[in-house]
């Protein structure tokens, strides 16, 4: 083993710096999960693919960042958490920079999935190193110093991407990481750099890891093009799907059977963590899609701006900033199923309320609901880690607080592919509705049988188009329902949890 002397502690200005420079480089990886969503159409129109296509560029580096998180603590036992986090923050840098210099779909997806790699061990690290810096009874200053990075970075995220696509180009919402990443870089290794973890030479598990690249990236390479290949009617997309099932299946075994594995499965055995987990990918399925359809929704279809669908969006964050310490506290006085019951079904009488929305709704109606919906999601972010990681051994908290947040991440960007896929097919099927029930203008109105069939085409489009995310909101609020179902499958937690180890 590697050991490493007591570093002196920091005080004053060199902790703070210290401690910024961790917190913004958490900041922007988690930016990075929102900052494209309203920057889609942009980047589909300069790149000349659908909006549907640009979403790989959302689900690339969600799937890259789930697939690395379970590497982060091998990595860091192995090379020591402040080397790892110095590496991967140049890595993002680099990759941002790629990203944005990118000409071709292709180009920008490969350095997306670089992205998602180099940004998956800085989340975890820097909380890590958060804790190292500050002394034992300012330990939970430096987890809500971190802690708010987490909330506030998907709410400006939207924002951002919009702003900037709108009045710059959307290659700056990669642009900007490059300052902030050289910020926090000369951070560290002016103040963290002291602060390094013993290291240790730990086997890992090869076999599990290419298995695990293999199923996961077959499944998200057949959710996005299946729509593209028709299916099932392409071999390419039946290919796929073998693979995918074969990989898992074997990943399954191998995994189950490995002395270290990459994934430790077993504390799928704890009844209270399986079901904490499958709510909270469920549930966050549903949340997910909702971010990705409705800024796609509101600048295809009503003509919002970038800047003015991220604003609608943005919103969600409000009230979650304000309940998240109301939140955490009741969890110590009430049944934490009975509280994440209550975000769920809150999250869910919100999608309902969006199943209403008509093509002529102002922007009170749309960000009304975005607003609201703030309210549940500390009970439920906050209450299904408290569940799952109450209800597995205290040696098996980290562990299981990795393999939640891949779960989780995974469900988000396989959640992204099959909604925005349901979303085109819903559209299309009401327009063939919608279509057989028109009828040609009169000629008294002045137009032409060309212009008559032009008009009523825009109003038959845009009708479908709010018809299928309509439709989306539907399914949406069928996966909080059920969600909240599964919630009680979970006995009781018998101890409570530190929140911070689900960081």
């Amino acid at each position: 083993m590697g050991g490493v002397g007591e570093a002196p502690q920091l005080k004053g200005w060199p902790l703070l710096l210290a401690a910024l420079s961790l917190a913004l480089a958490n900041f922007v990886v988690i930016l990075d999960l929102t900052i494209a969503n309203v920057s889609v159409p942009h980047i589909a129109g300069s790149l000349a693919v659908s909006p549907t296509q640009g979403t790989w560029v959302i689900t690339s580096y969600a799937v890259a960042e789930a697939i690395c998180v379970p590497l982060s603590g091998w990595l860091a036992a192995r090379f020591g958490a402040v080397r790892v986090f110095l590496v991967a923050v140049v890595g993002f840098a680099l990759a941002s920079l790629l990203c944005g210099l990118s000409r071709s779909l292709e180009a920008l997806i490969i350095f997306r999935i670089m992205q998602g790699f180099c940004g998956g061990p800085i989340m975890p690290m820097s909380q890590t190193l958060m804790t190292r810096i500050f002394p034992p009874e300012k330990q939970g200053m430096a987890l809500g110093l971190w802690s708010m990075t987490v909330v506030i970075a998907p709410i400006l995220g939207p924002i951002f991407g919009g702003t900037i696509s709108d009045d710059w180009s959307w290659h700056w919402i990669f642009f900007i990481n490059l300052p902030i990443s050289a910020l926090c870089l000369i951070g560290a290794w002016r103040y963290v750099r002291q602060f390094e973890t013993p290291t240790v030479k730990r086997p890992i598990d090869y076999v599990g890891l290419v298995l695990l690249v293999i199923w996961v990236g077959a499944l998200q390479i057949l959710l996005d093009e299946g729509r593209n290949s028709d299916w099932f009617a392409s071999s390419f997309i039946c290919t796929l799907a073998v693979i995918a099932v074969i990989g898992f299946a074997a990943f399954l075994i191998w995994e189950l059977t490995e002395a270290n594995p990459v994934i430790d499965l077993s504390v799928f055995a704890q009844r209270g963590y399986s079901a904490a987990v499958a709510a909270q990918s469920i549930a966050y399925a549903g949340f997910f899609s909702a971010i990705v359809v409705v800024p796609l929704f509101l600048q295809t279809n009503l003509g919002y701006s970038a800047t003015y669908a991220g604003y609608a969006t943005a919103f969600v964050g409000v009230l979650a900033v304000l309940m998240s310490p109301v939140a955490a506290a009741l969890m110590a006085r009430f049944d934490v199923r009975k509280l994440i019951t209550f975000g769920v079904v809150w999250l869910g009488a919100m999608s309902l309320l969006r199943t209403g929305w008509v093509t002529q709704m102002d922007f009170f109606t749309i960000s009304l609901p975005q607003f609201l919906q703030g309210l549940g999601m500390p009970f439920f972010f906050i209450g299904t880690t408290s569940l799952a990681l109450g209800s597995v051994r205290p040696d098996q908290t980290a562990s299981a607080a990795g393999l939640q947040n891949f779960m989780r991440t995974l469900a988000g960007a396989f959640a992204t592919s099959l909604a925005t896929t349901l979303w085109e097919r819903e559209a299309k099927m009401a327009h063939e509705d919608l279509a057989g029930l028109v009828h040609p203008l009169p000629q008294s109105a002045g137009f032409s049988a060309a212009q008559s069939r032009l008009v009523l085409e825009q109003i038959v489009q845009t009708e479908s188009v709010t018809l299928a995310t309509n439709a989306i909101f539907w399914g949406c609020t069928g996966l909080f329902a059920l969600a909240a179902l599964i919630v009680w499958v979970a006995p009781k937690p018998a101890r409570p949890v530190d929140l911070g180890a689900a960081h």
